[in-house]
């Protein structure tokens, strides 16, 4: 069963359909024994850093969270779900994120050209190997919608990079952690792969 943590940030539905589209068991819910009890738990949302960290806190999820990656469960974050994984955000200053991994969150600089929040397909570049994209061929595209982008701490964590602005950390890899700034679950055949590539670690 693939847990889908609950703490009203939005966004959950389109990745239950996803996944119910590759056959898939899944159960959304906030209550600790069931996320603690699943096969692979994901973190998705949209919204908000402060906020969601506010939900986060108010349900008692920042312990069952990092509980479950202490176990070696395999754990997703999408959109807002990568970037609560790190440690701060400039779109809430002085909120302590989730700190499971290294790095910032920061807005996407004003360009002329570029509209914010940056919504729309871009393509990936893969820096470091990332098991997510397994069989995925280089610079495949992928569906964005944010304002703030990952700065990680690590190099070696980071499995693909984006251009918008500036140079973006699209997703992140370290041990059973994953996070994708984009969105799978909208990202027609490519992003049914890349979750594919995540039910099936082992």
């Amino acid at each position: 069963m693939i847990a889908l943590i609950d703490y009203d940030a939005g966004n959950i539905r389109s990745v239950e359909k996803a996944l119910a589209a590759l056959g898939e068991e899944t159960e959304v819910t906030r209550d600790a024994e069931r996320i603690l009890a699943a096969d692979r738990v994901i973190l998705p949302g949209v919204g908000s850093f402060g906020d969601a960290m506010g939900k986060l806190h108010s349900f008692q999820l920042v312990d069952v969270i990092k509980e479950t990656i202490r176990r070696k469960t395999p754990f997703l974050g999408i959109c807002l779900g990568l970037q609560l994984l790190f440690e701060r955000s400039e779109e809430s200053p002085g909120v302590e994120g989730l700190g499971i991994l290294k790095g910032e969150i920061l807005r996407i600089p004003e360009k002329d050209v570029l509209k914010i929040p940056h919504i729309g397909w871009n393509s990936l570049t893969f820096p470091n190997p990332g098991r997510l994209f397994e069989g995925i061929e280089e610079n495949p595209y992928v569906y964005f919608v944010h304002s703030y982008y990952l700065k990680a701490t690590e190099p070696s964590i980071v499995t693909a990079e984006t251009e918008y602005g500036t140079l973006i950390h699209a997703s992140v890899e370290k041990d059973n952690v994953f996070a994708c700034q984009f969105h799978p679950e909208k990202s027609s055949s490519v992003g049914l792969s890349i979750l594919k590539n995540f039910i099936s670690l082992t």
